[in-house]
């Protein structure tokens, strides 16, 4: 299944996108919203696309190569946590605009790293190989308290004490290498009526793991922290999330900032899909955008 941007005519409107501006997509992926950015920007406008993934770059590259395209491009591959390094590195100015996707890519449920709980694929789970460890390095040598840490901060997953006694258990046997294996010692450890089957089981700590294995919430609370540092005067940062998680860092960081008198909040309440959109893209359910100006 292809990779739809969601909000995608919102994302245009709140960025406030005219030929000339510089807008930065943090999370480019295979360009779902870059690509309609990049139509909106002239010859003499910028557009810089950053993603942890390299293989997806290499692909959306691809893809620029085969449109006609007017503005300046740039691609990097490295964490939108890193601009203030990427725009130096690059000799660019401070952005028009920003904007962040926090939702995971359908892409990455094929790419083979251990995301999806649907195929038996190695535990790996980091959006960039070169670096960090595995979400099996995290499996066979946390603790059980760790573990359960992880997985109740980061999937809010209310059986998480027992999926980590399980997982324990389990690993004194034989390691866990996969993401079949890790399924079944979660399966084991939760009640049969988990969830009333309204979710998977394995879904919470699927979650968790990515969260934890990609530092995402470390990652999104420095940009926040940071967004005069990138942002000019009167630009703009626009911040799609999918779960109360990253949200509830979003509000509380623009509410923050609106108090000491560095952004204005554009959104009191975050933009949220049609039922049209709904419709057509199911995931765009959760979504909700917050934008802030920069003063």
């Amino acid at each position: 299944m292809p990779h739809i941007p969601v909000l995608l005519d919102k994302v245009v409107e709140v960025l406030g996108i005219d030929k000339d501006k510089f807008i930065v997509d943090g999370t480019v992926d295979g360009g779902g919203h870059g690509l309609e950015i990049i139509k909106r920007l002239g010859k003499k406008g910028t557009f810089l696309g950053i993603d942890r993934d390299g293989e997806l770059l290499k692909r959306l590259d691809v893809k620029l190569k085969a449109i006609k395209t007017s503005p300046r491009i740039v691609l990097s591959h490295g964490s939108y946590a890193e601009l203030p390094e990427i725009l130096c590195k690059e000799n660019l100015p401070k952005a028009d605009g920003l904007l962040l996707d926090l939702g995971f890519s359908s892409d990455q449920l094929l790419a083979g790293k251990g995301f999806s709980f649907q195929s038996d694929e190695p535990l790996d789970m980091r959006y960039d190989q070169s670096k960090g460890v595995t979400a099996a390095e995290i499996l066979n040598k946390s603790t059980d308290e760790e573990l359960a840490d992880i997985f109740f901060h980061y999937g809010e997953e209310r059986f998480s004490r027992r999926i980590a006694r399980g997982i324990v258990e389990r690993r004194r046997r034989e390691k866990i290498l996969t993401t079949f294996q890790l399924v079944e010692a979660i399966r084991s450890s939760v009640p049969g009526n988990y969830e009333r089957g309204r979710i998977n089981p394995a879904t919470r700590v699927f979650q968790a793991l990515r969260i934890y294995v990609n530092s995402e919430l470390t990652e999104l609370q420095t940009i926040l922290d940071g967004l005069d540092q990138v942002i000019t005067s009167g630009g703009r940062v626009a911040i799609i999330s999918f779960h109360s998680l990253e949200d509830r860092i979003v509000k509380r960081s623009f509410q923050s900032l609106g108090r000491e008198g560095k952004i204005n909040i554009l959104t009191k309440k975050p933009l949220t899909a049609t039922e049209e959109e709904i419709s057509q893209n199911p995931r765009s359910r959760s979504a909700k955008l917050r934008v802030a100006e920069i003063i």
